[in-house]
């Protein structure tokens, strides 16, 4: 009893701590005042294991906190306690639960929580519209190179569950594929243009314009030195095999690839913050691997601090003219600190201006925050990818390193305007997080997305043209509803602008784009507009017009083409999986 009453006090004052509220009522402290971290005694001290089998049974609550570096005062002694009152009698109802309680601390059981809830937060956003090219003739709108909504979905769908709507983002989907675009031939331009306009799948009646740009690549041998911060969600919630374990094994494939130029740092968080491994030459392996072993789950998840102490590191190891970028894993559970979505963005907005990037890589499910992990990539200048297995975990980290690292163009961001004399309507398939206002592609000042070395983005646009019997809106009746003829020939005028990678003003680039109905669409089209019908389908399928799953597995088949890694292979079995899931209208 004794020790009961010393030790309550000191479990309660835990509590107090771990709110991230003064103990007054007072709100937290913004982040932006938050000082930049004294990192002298951050180091990492003992890690308090988590049993996993407590933690699946409070849903991810944690059950141990990180032991904190810095010393901790002893408690005073507990004053006596007052004389326990006398016990209440305990009606029948109520002796085998009393009974339970005293046997159950004897016997070593515990009695199972109910089921967690699955606490995911994904956001909404209202699926791009179709414009009426007569009153409406300009689409503008900042590239995307994520991929994390694919995967995340992929894991659903492999689990045998039909994803919420709102975790499919189309354009991420359309752009986990690479669809073999000619590099540029002269560096001078990061990146090459390819357009492509063949009929919709789904309907005769419209066609589909893709715009496809690549970056130019660079040999591993040749991408400048990285400075990364690897800042890893070490919280209770991350215990279980998907999430800390395979993070775990995804970090050591990129060790071996890591050379002497490259400086590696682990920074940790938990209820408490720390570095892990201090900045280390990328050669010195079995020194990294050692970190990466330690890392064990427990406590809560000070993301905050977390960032604040990465970026810290991040800036100690600065390598001009190198790679700067801190590298989040988590599963996306802010539950302590300061945890305002806008305040974070801000934080990460500010150190984007000095050089470090942010990309977020996501883990495991149940309390997956996909829209903060989102958010904070995008405003860091950085992608967001989700790991659902280490194969995915190598993708992201080892094959397509210098594309999620060394950015070669900034800022890039597309502007079509369409010919009134020949298109009546279109629709810009997904990029719904990216969209600009027509006056922010020439603003120099509005950020947008980055590409990296090697990597490729598509954007495909649904297009009615003058004349077909394709239109979804009807006419105006007191409206103009002829459009001046004017330049026959040309479909739309493609604008592109983007800053180089070493700083400086924008630049743009123009195409014309031609009318010219291609009489078969190539592989990449008929493939890529397979993955779009997939995501608008899991989405509602709004603007598939019945074109189900059935109808997509058969299109990707007969589009797979060259396909290493049977990534596109793959496809056709989640869609495969998805209609087997969802009983489909009859397609046509």
């Amino acid at each position: 009893m004794n020790t009961l009453r010393t030790t309550l006090p000191l479990f309660f004052a835990g509590l107090v701590f771990a709110a991230g509220t003064a103990a007054n009522g007072q709100p937290r402290t913004p982040l932006s005042t938050l000082p930049v971290p004294d990192d002298s005694q951050a180091d990492c001290g003992t890690v308090a294991p988590v049993n996993p089998r407590i933690l699946r049974r409070t849903g991810g609550a944690p059950r141990a906190e990180t032991m904190m570096a810095m010393p901790v005062a002893a408690p005073p002694p507990a004053p006596p306690a007052p004389p326990s009152p006398p016990a209440s009698p305990v009606t029948m109802s109520q002796a085998p639960v009393a009974m339970a309680a005293k046997i159950a601390p004897v016997m070593g059981y515990m009695p199972m929580a109910p089921e967690p809830v699955d606490t995911s937060n994904y956001r909404h956003r209202d699926t791009n519209p179709v414009h009426v090219a007569a009153t409406d003739p300009v689409s503008t709108f900042s590239i995307d190179i994520d991929t994390g909504s694919y995967t995340n979905v992929r894991h659903m769908l492999q689990k045998g569950d039909l994803p919420p709507a709102d975790a499919v983002r189309s354009e991420e989907f359309i752009n986990y594929f690479n669809y073999g675009y000619a590099p540029p031939t002269d560096r001078a331009q990061p990146f090459s243009v390819t357009t492509e306009l063949a009929h919709a799948p789904w309907n005769a009646n419209r066609e589909l314009l893709l715009v496809g740009i690549q970056g130019y690549t660079v040999p591993a041998n040749q991408i400048p030195a990285a400075n990364l911060v690897f800042l890893v969600d070490v919280s209770g919630s991350m215990g279980e095999p998907d999430k800390l374990p395979l993070l775990k094994a995804s970090l050591r494939q990129i060790v071996p690839k890591l050379r002497a130029q490259d400086r590696v740092s682990l920074v940790t968080y938990a209820g408490a913050t720390c570095v892990a491994l201090r900045s280390t030459p990328g050669d010195q392996h079995a020194k990294i691997l050692a970190a990466i072993d330690a890392l064990q789950a427990s406590g809560s998840t000070n993301g905050a601090a977390g960032i604040e102490l990465a970026y810290a590191q991040a800036a100690k190891g600065f390598i001009k003219g190198g790679v700067n970028r801190v590298i989040l894993a988590t599963d996306g559970d802010f539950n302590v600190g300061i945890v305002d979505p806008e305040a974070l963005k801000t934080r990460i907005a500010e150190k984007r201006k000095s050089g470090i990037a942010l990309t977020t890589l996501g883990f495991g499910e149940g309390n997956y925050n996909d829209a903060m992990a989102v958010e904070l990539a995008d405003v860091g200048n950085g992608s967001h990818h989700y790991i659902d297995s280490l194969e995915e975990g190598r993708r992201v980290l080892v094959d397509e390193m210098s594309a999620t690292l060394m950015t070669i163009a900034k800022d890039v961001k597309i502007q079509v305007e369409f010919n009134p004399a020949v298109v009546t309507e279109y629709r810009l398939i997904g990029y719904e997080k990216r969209m600009l206002a027509r006056e922010d592609f020439n603003n120099d000042a509005v950020d947008a997305g980055e590409i990296g070395a090697g990597a490729n983005v598509t954007a495909i646009y649904e297009v009615t043209l003058k004349d077909s019997k394709g239109n979804r809106v009807d006419p105006l009746r007191y409206g103009k509803t002829e459009a001046p003829a004017a330049k026959g020939d040309e479909l739309a005028f493609l604008r592109l602008r983007y800053k180089p990678a070493d700083g400086g003003a924008s630049r743009l680039i123009e195409h014309p784009l031609s009318a010219t109905v291609e009489a078969e669409a190539s592989d990449r089209l008929r493939f890529a507009a397979a993955v779009a019908a997939f995501a608008d389908n899991l989405r509602g399928g709004k603007y598939s017009d019945g074109f189900g799953y059935d109808k997509v597995a058969e299109l990707a088949r007969g589009a797979l083409g060259a396909d290493p890694g049977g990534y596109r292979a793959q496809m056709v079995k989640l869609a495969d999986m998805a209609n087997s899931m969802q009983t489909q209208p009859a397609s046509r």
